[in-house]
């Protein structure tokens, strides 16, 4: 041995790029390209960063393996270092041009630490020999990968297992289940969270029964998007309901969720649910006016398959097919998070139905990027989600189906905005 270390700068070129923005098939490669070299695996540490990209270093006995990689050019950067003699990274270079299904690549070795240029010296203090009786334990291995969703100014990050429960990329968009730590199962679209189990009956109670426990008698419902299950979950806890229509452009996310969250896709087995697998936006363009008393438009953020349910046109279709006295919920965004498209909504409800009859509430949902997010109330007749409100109602029904976040104090107090959000709606009229 001439050095301490051996140190391999690694470039990957024409990668899969959709190996390369996914973290958790990154994360398995790394550590499996260590494990293959010989080398005892401490750590491992990973991120995504949204819309592309993965960074990672797997610790080892040895040294590390690090990477970062630009899924939009192909392109990984790859640092191998081990200490000694008896770890090859060569072994870790050859596997992970294989994992990234890389065309080429090319690397530079360097000799780090060069014995001939160091000199030896005796430490202050005692070292611990390997095997004698104060030997230390062989390292436990841990893992810490990381999923983040994010734009250019604010980012959520969650830890979860690095397993996959389920991955599978639809013509519309990607959607994946996997598992945190501290929220349970994730849903996630295009690299975006759309609910966990531990937190999703915050934005599933209030999309439902906010409508719900102020229309004296809904019967028909449709619900556009929503292929989580958990929207039509909770409408179908109310017995008034004699008919809802579920209208999801992507059976994938069905799929998903009917396999791997069965406490959001418990209702799809209801004789009352008819699941459409369908486009909204031309669903309503085709259906009888005047049908349903309750529209509820639960779609992903606007983009990708859901954009189009963030028009003028879109919305205006939903305002036929409601009944005189129909009302129409949707989910508006973050008012922190993404302010042109919350604004934007709010100013094509009052378009349609009129600036007395559109109201703005909150939620706090802690996976939501900001944790508060809005919805829309927006009336084509006169019920009011305050005026026409019953305490009563609201309480007995929250306690007899236990409900976790919406009660009768609740109700009002999401329609009592903080004076920015009042400040940012007031002038956008």
């Amino acid at each position: 041995m001439s050095a301490l270390g051996r140190h391999i700068l690694v470039e990957f070129f024409e990668c899969s790029a959709e190996i390369l923005n996914d973290v958790p098939t990154i994360e398995k490669s790394m550590v499996e390209a260590a494990r293959e070299s010989g080398a005892t695996v401490i750590n491992a540490t990973f991120h995504h960063f949204s819309p592309y990209g993965v960074s990672g270093v797997v610790v080892i006995e040895e040294s590390h393996l690090a990477i970062h990689t630009w899924p939009e050019y192909g392109y990984a950067a790859v640092d191998l270092f081990t200490c000694g003699h008896t770890i090859n990274p060569w072994i870790s270079y050859d596997f992970l041009k294989n994992a990234f299904q890389a065309d080429h690549g090319n690397a530079m070795e360097m000799q780090r630490g060069q014995l001939d240029l160091l000199k030896r010296v005796k430490p202050g203090f005692e070292a611990v020999p390997r095997g004698g009786k104060h030997s230390a334990q062989t390292p436990t291995y841990k893992r810490h990968v990381w999923f983040t969703d994010r734009d250019e100014n604010i980012a959520l990050s969650l830890r979860h297992t690095g397993e996959v429960h389920f991955s599978e990329r639809s013509p519309y968009q990607k959607v994946e289940v996997l598992n945190t730590y501290a929220y349970g199962k994730m849903l996630t679209i295009d690299q975006m969270v759309m609910c966990t189990e531990k937190d999703e009956f915050v934005y599933h109670e209030m999309i439902a029964h906010v409508p719900m426990l102020t229309h004296p008698n809904i019967e028909k419902v449709l619900v556009i998007g929503g292929g989580d299950g958990g929207t039509v979950r909770e409408l179908l806890r109310h017995d008034s309901i004699k008919s809802a229509e579920m209208v999801e452009i992507d059976e994938t996310v069905v799929r998903a969720s009917k396999g791997h969250l069965p406490t959001l896709a418990s209702a799809f087995d209801d004789p009352k649910l008819e699941l459409i697998i369908a486009d909204g936006i031309q669903y309503v363009k085709q259906a009888p006016a005047g049908t349903y008393d309750l529209i509820i438009v639960d779609g992903s953020d606007p983009v990708g398959p859901a954009e189009g349910l963030f028009t003028k046109e879109f919305f205006g279709n939903c305002y036929h097919l409601l009944k005189p006295d129909g009302l129409l919920i949707s989910q508006c965004e973050s008012p922190r998070f993404n302010v042109a498209a919350f604004l934007g909504l709010f100013d094509c409800f009052k378009e349609i139905f009129g600036d007395e009859k559109v109201h703005c509430y909150l939620a706090y949902i802690p996976t939501y990027p900001t944790g508060m997010w809005s919805f829309s109330y927006c009336s084509k007749g006169d019920l009011h989600p305050l005026r026409n409100f019953d305490p009563e109602r609201s309480a007995g029904f929250a306690s007899e189906h236990q409900l976790k976040y919406y009660n009768e104090a609740v109700h009002p107090a999401a329609f009592a905005l903080p004076t920015f959000v009042k400040n940012m709606l007031d002038g956008s009229k």
